[in-house]
């Protein structure tokens, strides 16, 4: 097998270690890491930010081994009891019995774990809608996955989403408050009557306007089904794309709506960390 093998001297991360011994780019180096050519003391190993030791030995293999290729998923931070992804627009989170054989990011995820150990399992946190692209946290244990659950709005400290709405929206930023119900086909609308519906809470602030279409920042005060969309049509600027709720067309192939920041405290280290996923290409506004 070709491979360059290295000598840990001191404590450090792996892929800080790595860019000192390969005279390549950071973007190859990831690469080699996510294509599992990268073993620690004999153990495949791809987390960025795992923890070498003193006098552990790491072997770069020249050639990537058979592993099962993640798609329509990046992994954006993974440790022993998380793995934050950034999900395309399309792909849905989980199945439901309707779409039981289609690709999700679950499956991909559960293929992905179960490389290096049969057993490991994935397990859902929370979700994004199928057409919404952005940041999903699932948790690699059920402790870690009720510890989020069970805390979810004390733990998440922001949930920034960028939406891609019609219309120049004139007002800079503002709060939308509503309340929502939900018809018998599930479609989300707002009533007046505050009887038997849910309050909706979004703060946006604009981007970039131009005099078709703008790019907005929408936080999250609460987390109601569909309420971005809901919510921005409701001011007459759906969302693009989302002729559910009013769109007139879709010139970027796709929902404009991407789920770009989360931040929460990690259950076991009860550090905030911070998770973002780039601005998709198609969110232009001219």
């Amino acid at each position: 097998m070709n491979k360059q093998t290295f000598r840990v001297t001191e404590k450090t991360e792996l892929l800080p270690f790595l860019l000192t011994k390969i005279d390549r780019g950071r973007n190859y180096v990831k690469g080699v890491l996510k294509r599992g050519q990268v073993l620690v003391d004999g153990k495949q190993e791809t987390k960025f930010n795992a923890i070498l030791l003193s006098n552990q030995q790491v072997d770069v293999l020249k050639e990537a081994p058979l592993i099962h290729a993640l798609k329509g998923v990046e992994i954006l931070y993974e440790d022993d009891d998380l793995i934050v992804i950034n999900k395309e627009a399309g792909l849905l989170t989980m199945a439901s019995q309707r779409h039981d054989r289609q690709r999700t990011a679950y499956r991909e995820l559960m293929a992905y774990v179960r490389q290096q150990d049969p057993k490991a399992r994935i397990f859902i946190v929370h979700r994004l809608d199928r057409d919404t692209s952005g940041v999903i946290v699932f948790a690699k244990n059920e402790h870690t996955k009720y510890a989020l659950q069970k805390n979810w709005h004390d733990v998440v400290e922001e949930r920034t989403y960028l939406a891609y709405v019609e219309g120049k929206v004139e007002q800079k930023e503002g709060t939308i408050k509503s309340w929502l119900k939900e018809t018998k086909t599930h479609k989300v609308y707002v009533t007046p009557n505050a009887e038997g519906a849910k309050e909706a809470v979004l703060h946006y602030s604009v981007i970039r306007s131009g005099s078709q279409y703008s790019l907005l920042k929408v936080n999250l005060e609460t987390g109601r089904k569909n309420q971005i969309r809901v919510q921005l049509a409701e001011i007459n600027h759906p969302i693009v794309g989302d002729k559910l709720y009013g769109a007139t067309g879709n010139p970027i192939g796709r929902l404009g709506l991407h789920a770009s920041v989360l931040a929460f405290k990690h259950p076991t280290t009860k550090k905030l960390v911070r998770f973002e996923a780039p601005r998709p290409k198609q969110f232009k506004v001219k």
